[in-house]
């Protein structure tokens, strides 16, 4: 007897997941973590009040992997040692990554999917493009984990806060001129070039003397850093009794009191200071600098857990590469709002080939349909209920907490039950486009 027909409906059903949860310092704690309740809700496990619940996992990366969980989305769950990993399924099931995404990516999910829950600061950081990448993991397999870059974007659910790339160069001069304890830090000769610098000198001059004065600075001594930000703190104080703080001194003041002492305190001058509003959206590329203050997001990435850290964190610090890596590109980063797909689904397209994510708002009793695409997709639900049909087959019921992988070039319908609040990580659609031009212009 044939078994294909089973095996292809096998590939083609919805498959639930049971994810991963990440428990940093850095994350909220207990039932006010929007990631501790999906984890729970996903896992089946009670939600431990003391404990910081920061990143939920969604893919096959091996720091955080997924596991097909061996029954249907609708059927009661029974999480055991049967569950095999997402990338173990894949591997048996290649066709469900679709032939685009296992020519260009081979048999593997080229996006990793999270949920973040930020209470503090995390580190000062930066992602490797990957020829650094390869060299890092070839040097230090047990830091760097994996060969690949790992281009990243943040989508809000909350309001949400990041320090992102570096900022313009008025605002740098703007900076010099207002806080002494960095110029005592990076030095009169570098401070005064940048002070001199105009547009006529190039980009390239701008982030030469840029690179200079920001390494000089992380690279500065523990005790000196120590010094400056206690003299920074104490001018604040007494400055804030006459005056209004602006919005980065402010900042400055509540990183102080999360890292003591820490030369990410006094960077973050140097760095944009975003506020993102729910439903908006940065992205990231390799070599440029972040730091996630505050709030909850949708993150999305290409597979990869290589981060280069520098400040605001008790893990292993790289400055020197850290420094070296940077594009040192000024200037705000783009923020997206997405583009209507229909009237319910918003989808944000960064300029990674990776990946994509919609986000959909379903009132209760309307439908959706999300057309067959050449990748596969991974869907979360963040809120409410609703039935999940793939193509023609037995709608599966789907709530909060649920994760679902869809194969390739498989239709998926929703209908709500109740206003149904769900995301989806994808290849980047463009991607694909991109591969058919190329096919007909080859032809």
């Amino acid at each position: 007897m044939d078994s294909r027909p089973s095996l292809l409906r096998e590939q083609r059903k919805l498959q639930r997941l049971r994810c991963s949860v990440q428990c940093y310092d850095w994350g909220r704690r207990g039932q006010h973590s929007l990631v501790a309740r999906l984890f729970a809700r996903n896992s089946g496990s009670e939600i431990q009040q003391d404990k910081s619940y920061a990143e939920l996992w969604m893919g096959t990366h091996e720091s955080g992997p997924s596991f097909v969980v061996q029954t249907s989305v609708d059927n009661a769950v029974s999480v055991g040692p049967e569950d095999v990993s997402l990338k173990s399924w894949v591997s048996e099931n290649p066709d469900a990554l679709g032939e685009k995404v296992l020519d260009k990516w081979g048999c593997d999910l080229p996006f990793l999917f999270k949920v973040l829950s930020v209470a503090k600061a995390l580190s000062i950081q930066a992602h490797p493009d990957k020829e650094l990448a390869r060299a890092m993991h070839k040097a230090r397999p047990d830091m760097y984990k994996d060969e690949n870059h790992k281009p990243e974007m943040a989508l809000a659910i909350t309001e949400f806060e990041a320090l992102c790339g570096f900022i313009s160069l008025e605002e740098l001069k703007g900076v010099l001129l207002n806080v002494p304890e960095i110029v005592e830090l990076v030095g009169s000769a570098d401070a005064n070039q940048i002070l001199h610098l105009d547009e006529q000198d190039g980009e390239e001059k701008a982030k030469s003397v840029l690179r200079s004065a920001f390494t000089q600075l992380m690279l500065a001594s523990k005790e000196t850093i120590t010094e400056a930000v206690s003299k920074i703190k104490s001018r604040l104080h007494m400055e804030s009794q006459v005056r209004q703080l602006t919005d980065k001194e402010l900042l400055v003041l509540r990183l102080e009191k999360q890292y003591p002492g820490d030369v990410g305190v006094i960077s973050a001058f140097f760095f944009n200071y975003v506020k993102l509003n729910p439903g908006e959206a940065l992205y990231l590329g390799a070599n440029e600098p972040h730091a996630y203050i505050f709030g909850e997001c949708i993150e999305c990435m290409a597979t990869s857990d290589n981060v280069v850290r520098a400040g605001l964190t008790p893990k292993h610090r790289d400055v020197q590469t850290l420094c070296s890596m940077l594009t040192y590109r000024q200037g705000l980063p783009d923020i997206l709002h997405g583009i209507p797909v229909n009237s319910y689904v918003t989808r944000y397209l960064p300029p990674f080939d990776e990946f994509e994510v919609d986000r959909c708002i379903l009132p209760r009793g309307e439908s959706t349909v999300f057309p067959a695409v050449p990748g596969p997709s991974i869907f979360l639900v963040m809120g409410g209920e609703g039935v999940m049909h793939a193509g023609s087959l037995k709608g599966d019921v789907v709530t909060e907490g649920d994760v679902v992988f869809a194969p390739a070039n498989t239709e998926i319908s929703i209908t709500s039950a109740s206003e149904l609040q769900l995301y989806r990580a994808g290849v980047n659609s463009r991607a694909f486009q991109y591969k058919s031009a190329f096919l007909l212009r080859s032809k």
